[in-house]
């Protein structure tokens, strides 16, 4: 992991040179990378981040697309990579090693993880009120032919259909192994596709699956009527996008650096981070472009480039 991490990082996408007055300047011009996993959100959230540190003057770089938690939170706390947007709830019971169960209070749940990356050198920054969770997804034909409103109403389905999901998702708390402690539901077969991406939801509106783990805040769930089923019992936890950064990385800038991340989190509402999704997802926009553009119109200024 390390050798491919490090041979990424050559063509890591840059901020460009400081100014000899910037923080970057009086600390060695150590660059911070910033990773994302391996979906459109997470990439865009990369870029916001780095988008914000760049514009006061910190070396920034993005380093898209490394894959699923299981890789980019070792990265971390390694040192691979200095932040990575995270989300509080599965990065709670990733880094507790499912020992703490993350429930729906967002300030339980931020506190806590934050008591738990800080025993592994990890500060937490400030929560965005923006939230991604889990969604458990089916057509509106599929809605309306076996009646289902919750996700206690597959139940009594789910022996005859497939899931879909992300290929981590029988090992996932919160994806099946979650489905089937909350509510039961033990399905005739699962697909591995993608992390809530164009595959799943292509293979939901083929038939290939019945029913699909996207994310909550997934434009094409409106745009293409899908139905999300209620999380009635309440499996899902509080999933406030939320940057973490390495100790070292934060006391090298001082608070100033955790101040440029604070103030992105502060203006990124759920219904921002839907729109800025749809922009990406739906408009086949750039991230770093739709990035720049939301910097620029919350006064947070020149962010990141993207690649040439």
């Amino acid at each position: 992991m390390g050798l491919a991490l490090c041979l990424a990082c050559a063509s890591c996408t840059a901020s460009g040179n400081p100014p000899a007055s910037s923080p970057a300047a009086s600390s060695g011009n150590a660059a911070i990378t910033v990773g994302s996993f391996d979906f459109p959100e997470s990439v865009l959230l990369a870029y916001l981040y780095a988008g914000a540190l760049s514009a006061r003057g910190y070396p920034a770089h993005v380093l898209p697309d490394l894959g699923s938690r299981e890789l980019v939170d070792p990265a971390l706390m390694t040192g691979l990579v200095q932040l990575v947007p995270e989300y509080t709830g599965s990065a709670l019971e990733f880094v507790s090693l499912g020992r703490v169960h993350a429930t729906a209070d967002v300030t339980s749940t931020a506190r806590t993880l934050e008591r738990w990356m800080g025993e592994r050198g990890i500060i937490v920054a400030r929560p965005a009120a923006a939230q991604d969770a889990n969604a458990i997804v089916v057509t509106a034909a599929t809605a309306a032919r076996y009646r289902l409103h919750t996700v206690s109403d597959l139940a009594a389905v789910a022996p005859g259909l497939i899931f879909g999901g992300p290929p981590e998702c029988p090992e996932r708390p919160y994806c099946l192994p979650g489905l089937r402690r909350t509510y039961g539901l033990r399905f005739r077969a699962f697909i591995g596709l993608d992390a809530g991406g164009q595959l799943t939801r292509q293979a939901l509106q083929a038939g290939d699956v019945s029913a699909a783990l996207l994310f909550t805040t997934d434009p094409t769930i409106r745009d293409q009527h899908l139905v999300v089923l209620a999380d009635n019992r309440g499996l899902q936890p509080a999933e406030n996008v939320v940057p973490v950064l390495r100790r070292a990385t934060a006391e090298r800038y001082g608070t100033r650096l955790l101040a440029a991340l604070n103030a992105v989190s502060a203006r990124l509402s759920t219904t921002a981070l839907t729109a800025l999704d749809a922009q990406v997802e739906l408009d086949g926009r750039a991230p770093h472009a739709v990035a720049e553009r939301w910097l620029r119109d919350q006064g947070l200024a020149r962010p990141v480039r993207g690649p040439s």
